[in-house]
């Protein structure tokens, strides 16, 4: 299991939403050079960057930032946010970004995506944000009728890497994962699954520890980094401890 910190940049800022409302911003530092270089000092291994801007109003604003912390760190970075064009996937990659996130367009052009993962293998995932089960668009802005699951289903015979499975309800709030919601779309994927939203405490990180039995392979944490809930070092021990023991499963993987 890979505990992947977030940093979600809006006008230049680190900050966080809550439930994906742009007018409940936690701003958290202005520098997101200076965050990536702290999180891979404390032992990231990726990082989840997030443009909101480009995700609310389709402009991606960041670029500047993306692109000083593609050079800044060493370690794979993953982007999503208003990602919507094959010209966009393009730059963004040769930026030197390792993945790039589909989330609008994996719902309303689903052809594109292949087309993208058939260009770029095992370099497009898929995000799935989802409320209540159902899919949320254009940074959540808009709720469609689609299934979470459904959406998933779709991607299994595309050479995606992976998708994200973010509970929009529980994200920001430190409140807790959303369990059922990672299982159900885990089991009817067969990649592997990023849980997102949620995460407020290490008995967080444990309870989702279980789910890499069923292809839940990485945890995207937050706010509950930002805010000293746990430190990303004391994660990834937990991590490793799991990982030396002989944990109960869920059910197998079907990959």
């Amino acid at each position: 299991m890979e505990i992947i910190p977030a940093i979600d940049l809006l006008d230049g800022n680190c900050v966080r939403l809550n439930q994906g409302d742009y007018n409940r911003v936690t701003h958290f530092n202005n520098d997101p050079v200076k965050q990536a270089l702290y999180w891979q000092s404390q032992g990231a291994t990726r990082l989840h960057l997030v443009d909101l801007d480009a995700a609310r109003s389709g402009l991606p604003k960041n670029d500047s930032s993306i692109l000083a912390i593609a050079k800044a760190v060493n370690i794979p970075i993953q982007l999503g946010g208003g990602v919507r064009t094959k010209e966009r996937v393009k730059e963004l990659i040769e930026y030197g970004l390792d993945k790039v996130i589909l989330g609008t367009i994996a719902i309303e052009k689903p052809l594109m995506v292949k087309e993208l993962a058939d260009l770029y293998p095992q370099k497009i995932i898929v995000g799935i944000d989802a409320k209540n089960g159902k899919v949320a668009t254009q940074g959540w802005l808009n709720q469609s009728d689609v299934l979470a699951t459904e959406l998933a289903k779709s991607f299994r015979d595309i050479d995606i890497s992976s998708i994200i499975c973010t509970d929009i309800s529980t994200d920001g709030t430190l409140a807790g994962p959303n369990l059922q919601a990672m299982r159900d779309v885990a089991g009817v994927s067969n990649v592997p699954v990023i849980a997102s939203g949620g995460v407020g405490s290490i008995a967080d990180i444990i309870a989702l520890l279980p789910l890499e039995s069923i292809g839940v392979t990485g945890i995207i944490v937050g706010r509950a980094l930002y805010d000293n809930a746990f430190e990303l070092q004391e994660a990834n021990k937990v991590v490793r401890n799991y990982n030396l023991q002989d944990p109960p499963k869920e059910n197998v993987f079907n990959a």
